[in-house]
C-alpha cells in the first residue's frame, strides 16, 4: 500500500519543520513525549520523525527513522513497513512524520506501530492542529492537519483501544518562538497536539462448563433444581 500519492512531494513538504515556524512547533514537544513514554516498559523503542529535529534523550537510544520519499531513512533504510518483529518495542514516538501523508499511508504506518509494540507499549503521536491560528504559517505548503477525532478513528481501525487515548495540546498560539503545553479549552488553539495511546490486548474469556438442570419433585414440597455438570 503506498504511503501517499506522491511520496517525494510528501518528503519535501515536511521540510517546513526545519523552518523557524516549524521549529516553534517542535520546541515544546520533547518534554511532553518523555513524560508519556517513560511510563512504559524499558524496552527498545523507535523514534519516527522529520528533518529539523532529533529524538529526545532517554536511557536507551532509539531506532531513529526519518520520513523521506517512499519510506524511512536513518539507522536503517526501509519502506513504510518496518523491519521489526511483532511485539518487539516498548514505545514509538511518531513526531509529525505523517503530516503530509494521505489516509492510506496513515493507516499503513499505524497498523505497523500496533504490530511491533508489545502489549502495554506506548504510541506517542505529535500532529498539527487544524483549529489553530498558527496554521497560517503552514498554509499552502501541502501539510495536512487532522483533528483528534480523525486520528482516533484511524487508531481504532488499526487495532488500538479507543478508551486508552489521551490528548494534550502543544506549542505556540501564534508566535514562533513561544510555546507551552496544556489540556484546557484555550489550549485547543495551540499549533499542535499529542495523542498517547497504550496497546492493549483483550484477554481470552475462559469457557464456563455447561450445566444441565433437572427437576426432582420432593414429597410434600415444590420441585427443586439440582445442577449436574
Amino acid at each position: 500500500m503506498p504511503a501517499s500519492s506522491d511520496p517525494r512531494q510528501a518528503a519535501s513538504v515536511l521540510g517546513w519543520f526545519a523552518t523557524l515556524a516549524g521549529q516553534g512547533v517542535l520546541a515544546t514537544e520533547e518534554s511532553a513525549a518523555i513524560q508519556s513514554i517513560e511510563a512504559g516498559p524499558d524496552l527498545p523503542w523507535i523514534w519516527m520523525g522529520v528533518r529539523g529535529t532529533a529524538p529526545p534523550a532517554r536511557r536507551r537510544p532509539p531506532l531513529v527513522l526519518r520520513r523521506e520519499e517512499d519510506g524511512w531513512f536513518g539507522d536503517v533504510r526501509c519502506g513504510i513497513r518496518l523491519p521489526v518483529a511483532r511485539d518487539a518495542v516498548g514505545a514509538i514516538m511518531l513526531q509529525h512524520a505523517l503530516d503530509a501523508d494521505g489516509d492510506d499511508g496513515l493507516a499503513t504506518v499505524l497498523a505497523e506501530c500496533e504490530r511491533v509494540l508489545v502489549p502495554g507499549g506506548t504510541l506517542w503521536i505529535a500532529a498539527l492542529n487544524p483549529w489553530t491560528p498558527y496554521r497560517a504559517r503552514w498554509a499552502h505548503r501541502g501539510l495536512l492537519a487532522r483533528d483528534p477525532g480523525h486520528w482516533q478513528r484511524a487508531l481504532a481501525r488499526s487495532g488500538f483501544a479507543t478508551d486508552a487515548i489521551r490528548v494534550q495540546w502543544l506549542g505556540p498560539y501564534w508566535r514562533s518562538i513561544h510555546g507551552d503545553a496544556g489540556v484546557g479549552m484555550v489550549d485547543r488553539l495551540r499549533a499542535a497536539f499529542a495523542i498517547t495511546v497504550i496497546k492493549r490486548v483483550t484477554a481470552p474469556i475462559a469457557r464456563t462448563p455447561a450445566r444441565q438442570w433437572r427437576l426432582t419433585p420432593a414429597r410434600g414440597s415444590l420441585p427443586r433444581s439440582h445442577a449436574r455438570r
